[in-house]
């Protein structure tokens, strides 16, 4: 079954602080993944980020809001226990309970307003209003949808630029990546008539203990497994044992078969990965704003002498 959101993970939360005990949060994530017979892929999915488990999240954004709401509370870190309001709101046998159940308490509502206050008015406070993601999920699927523009746009820039600035462009992106040392020495853009297929040479490192050769294509539509053994015969004619084949579009099928079976390694690059290739390694993108999420340090709030 799918991820539950965190808000369907309210009510089974305070259901499992019933019993009046002081409960971890690991425990709690515990006991709610079995409940909804999670398969070990499910517990382990990350938030886009990569820095947490998507699971565990959603569990710590309902323990919050119940906590917010005066049903749970936190006798020590990292617990949470049942609160007498708690107990009255299951004596109700809510059906479900969300953002929207919480309003009925003075002590939610006071932090939605605060938290709206803080807000442009344009812009919408994801946990209060009821979405499904957590702040954290909502901030990344915007992330990634603007991700997503960008390779487009860059795709679009791409394609409207000479084939031999293209050329210039992988070189430079491989060379960002690691390859070879300075953009001077470690790549060379050699795409001309007669290169046999072959449209620039860059060091695996920087020694220079092996070249890579590239072939760079903007194409419109798919490049098929021709064009690869094109290549690769250009790779033997230079007696080359790698190559990276760079395009615009996409690889059909039969193409990509044919550079997974063959003994000249052949790394496929194709439009999509380019751009977000070309975002990570800050090729022709600059940082337009930064966030910095930031959590709280626990160790900070230990009694004891601040500061020292």
């Amino acid at each position: 079954m799918p991820i539950p959101d965190y808000q369907t993970l309210m009510l089974p939360l305070l259901r499992f602080a019933a019993d009046g005990n002081d409960h971890t949060t690991r425990e709690a994530v515990e006991v709610l993944a079995t409940e909804f017979q999670l398969t070990p892929a499910e517990r382990s999915e990350l938030l886009v980020s990569g820095q947490q488990a998507a699971f565990n999240n959603r569990v710590g954004w309902a323990n919050s809001y119940l906590k917010k709401a005066g049903l749970l509370e936190s006798p020590r870190r990292g617990s949470l226990c049942i609160t007498p309001r708690g107990r009255m709101t299951l004596d109700e046998k809510p059906t479900r309970i969300d953002a929207k159940y919480l309003e009925r308490f003075a002590e939610f509502i006071e932090f939605r307003d605060a938290s709206r206050s803080n807000r442009e008015p344009a812009t919408t406070d994801p946990v209060v209003i009821g979405a499904v993601q957590t702040p954290e999920e909502t901030l990344e699927l915007a992330h990634q949808g603007l991700r997503l523009r960008l390779a487009q746009d860059i795709l679009s820039r791409i394609l409207s630029c000479s084939p031999t600035f293209f050329e210039r462009l992988v070189v430079e992106l491989l060379v960002k990546m690691g390859y070879g040392g300075s953009r001077r020495d470690a790549g060379e853009r050699i795409g001309r008539s007669g290169d046999g297929g072959i449209d620039g040479i860059i060091k695996e490192d920087r020694l220079g203990l092996d070249t890579i050769y590239i072939q760079a294509k903007k194409w419109q539509g798919s490049v098929g497994r021709p064009e690869i053994q094109k290549f690769v015969g250009a790779l033997q004619g230079q007696r080359a044992k790698k190559g990276v084949f760079i395009t615009t579009s996409a690889y059909t099928a039969e193409a990509v078969d044919y550079a997974s079976r063959i003994a000249t390694t052949v790394v496929l690059i194709d439009g999509q990965l380019l751009a977000n290739l070309m975002i990570d390694f800050d090729v022709g993108v600059s940082v337009s704003a930064s966030y910095t999420v930031k959590r709280i340090d626990s160790d900070y709030f230990e009694e004891g002498e601040v500061g020292l």
